[in-house]
């Protein structure tokens, strides 16, 4: 939160007044900061996707792999991860959770804004020592490929963690009342010393303390809007302060661990061709040819809204990315055809929730990345649970249209749907460029990608002619921005994850969700209720980093397959992050919609009500998920 200094704060004849001082010291070193990592961040999201196409390219067309590619891929991977976080952190675009917030008088919501500051500087503090001491040990290990030190990887982690330490140091020399700074640090400093007295109590306390930490903590802390990633990092290097002697390095360690998987890089690069497809008129071009076949029934474009959602989840994985390239194109003649601003919204968001499962979906990525199971049998069965959603979906807006006024929309001729379809075409056989590539195994999801972005760049130059270069530099600081909160919370998440299984409560969790009544009908019931409550609270993947490692062992002991499983938690984890009033999904569509939330809320329900009876029928009839994976 930015205050803008009164001009009485600067007098002629006395200089600055130390507020105003402070004010200029912190917007100084805000622009030095955004200067260095935007940059940065942005070149390194180029780097990486010419070198994974130059991977590519070599290993397929030229049958000579780059030996030493993914691994300098994986080293520049971190830098990227780390330097997006500090981006996110400077434009506040971590995740987290405003609903609470948002309600409180400006004086208490500053005095909230300066109390998260300072409790993530207290995060980065703890750790910014054990990072260097990381970057330390990692320093005699030496890569295979490029043969160089390890900790010319890892010191990205140290050197983020100061950047964002250096982030929030400014956010509160800009913004911050010397009054809530002194309280901020006066509360926390009286909750350490309370958790350092009761540490005998809690030691007695066996697991239960694990609520204390990881329930009430983590809970309150997303509810004061602090970032996800901060709330689950603070929780457990608490924990692990109080209750053991591990050594804060380990927590960097799993940190390093969580964001070091190559197949994360998919995230960026699938963000960034989100971003690519809008600007290079690719969706437009599928939503016309959509708009041409059904535009003109009764409802017609509600249907092509869910159509267009289809299409494009396909190709961008980023559910905001799918908001914002259909919302502008469609809404604008939806309004024209007396559709209520609210009601589109509210089909926009259900949307949205409906699609969570539709490879390349970035949950679907991160899911075979923390818990094993196949990306490519992953990608296979995201298809049909979208289908399920879609067709609960359109049974709403039938009802809804059924009795109301003809469209007035015109019927497309033969001539101009054949027009559309070839103008479309380009745009349309991506998606089924990028899902037959990793399901015949031709390439990985991450070097999939990369041939997706340079698919996007020939065919949006040459075929649709409407990029404005001015755009891919601010594309590219998103793109690092919004990756770079993902990986951050799944590297805290892959800690507390490991802490949780570290204290027992994975083997406990375990018998306890065994024995639920039902089976594994009733398993999947409890599983389905929880993630949809987690997904309000958490969103999809740092609730799916924390719990599916704990959770898919014991579903597959109960006989449950992998792939199923994964799309009943995908499907339950997208109703909760657009189900108001927490799903922060459903704020971003109203955002992208420029809708006030209060309106829409009341016409949500009815499309949230048919995706959750499609989540039943998905957890009732397993086929849907698995029924077109290969026959082993």
């Amino acid at each position: 939160m930015k205050n803008e200094l009164p001009m009485t704060d600067i007098s002629p004849a006395e200089g600055l007044s130390p507020r105003a001082a402070t004010f200029r010291l912190g917007r100084a070193l805000d622009t030095g900061l955004r200067w260095l990592t935007e940059g940065s961040a942005a070149l390194l999201v180029v780097v990486e996707v010419v070198l994974l196409f130059c991977n590519v390219f070599s290993r397929y067309v030229l049958n000579q792999p780059i030996v030493w590619g993914d691994e300098l891929a994986s080293l520049l991977f971190l830098w990227l991860a780390m330097l997006g976080s500090v981006v996110a952190m400077r434009r506040g675009e971590h995740m987290r959770l405003t609903s609470f917030i948002a309600r409180l008088p400006v004086e208490k919501r500053a005095f909230v804004d300066t109390l998260g500051a300072v409790i993530v500087i207290t995060f980065i503090g703890l750790l910014f020592t054990p990072a260097w001491e990381y970057v330390s040990d990692e320093w005699i290990i030496t890569t295979a490929a490029l043969e160089i030190p390890n900790a010319f990887r890892v010191s990205a982690i140290a050197v983020g963690l100061s950047l964002m330490l250096m982030t929030c140091v400014a956010r509160l020399l800009t913004s911050a009342r010397l009054i809530d700074f002194s309280v901020s640090v006066a509360m926390l400093a009286s909750l350490g010393g309370l958790l350092w007295v009761a540490e005998g109590p809690l030691l007695l306390m066996g697991n239960w303390n694990l609520v204390i930490f990881f329930m009430i903590g983590v809970m309150a802390m997303i509810i004061i809007g602090v970032p996800i990633m901060v709330a689950f990092g603070l929780a457990t290097v608490a924990y692990l302060s109080t209750m053991t002697g591990t050594p804060l390095s380990l927590v960097v360690g799993r940190m390093d661990e969580g964001m070091a998987s190559l197949i994360l890089l998919a995230i960026p690069l699938f963000v960034f061709l989100g971003a690519l497809i809008e600007a290079m008129g690719m969706a437009r071009a599928m939503i016309n040819f959509l708009c041409s076949l059904i535009g003109h029934v009764r409802g017609g474009l509600s249907y092509v809204l869910i159509g267009a959602i289809y299409l494009i989840s396909g190709i961008s994985g980023s559910k905001a990315a799918d908001m914002a390239a259909i919302a502008p194109a469609l809404f604008p003649e939806m309004k024209k055809r007396g559709e209520d601003e609210n009601e589109l919204v509210a089909m926009l968001n259900a949307s949205g929730a409906m699609s969570e499962t539709i490879p390349p979906s970035l949950v679907l990525i991160t899911i075979g990345s923390v818990t094993g199971v196949s990306i490519s049998a992953l990608f296979t069965g995201g298809f049909m649970p979208a289908v399920v959603g879609a067709i609960a979906m359109a049974a709403v807006i039938w009802w809804k249209n059924r009795k109301g006024e003809a469209s007035t929309g015109k019927r497309a001729s033969g001539k101009e749907i054949v027009r559309s379809l070839l103008v479309a075409v380009p745009a349309l056989a991506l998606p089924f460029v990028i899902r037959t590539a990793v399901v015949e195994g031709v390439a990985t999801a991450t070097e999939v990608a990369a041939i997706g972005v340079a698919y996007t760049f020939i065919v949006g130059l040459l075929c649709y002619r409407c990029f404005d270069w001015r755009r891919l530099y601010p594309i590219l600081v998103s793109t690092a921005s919004l990756s770079g909160a993902i990986l951050i919370i799944i590297g805290s998440a892959t800690a507390m994850a490991w802490a949780l299984t570290q204290s027992g409560f994975s083997h406990q969790l375990a018998q306890v969700m065994s024995t639920v009544p039902g089976g594994a009908l009733g398993f999947l019931i409890i599983s389905a209720v929880a993630f949809i409550l987690l997904g309000s609270f958490l969103e999809g993947i740092p609730a799916i980093v924390l719990f599916g490692p704990l959770l898919f062992p014991i579903a597959k002991a109960m006989g449950i397959h992998d792939v199923h499983y994964a799309m009943v938690a995908i499907f339950a984890m997208g109703l909760g992050l657009f189900a108001p009033p927490f799903g922060v999904g459903f704020y971003a569509a109203c955002a992208i919609a420029k809708v006030d939330p209060s309106g829409a809320m009341r016409r949500v329900w009815p499309y949230l009500g048919a995706l959750v009876v499609a989540l039943g029928v998905l957890i009732a009839v397993p086929w849907i998920s698995i029924g077109f994976l290969p026959t082993k």
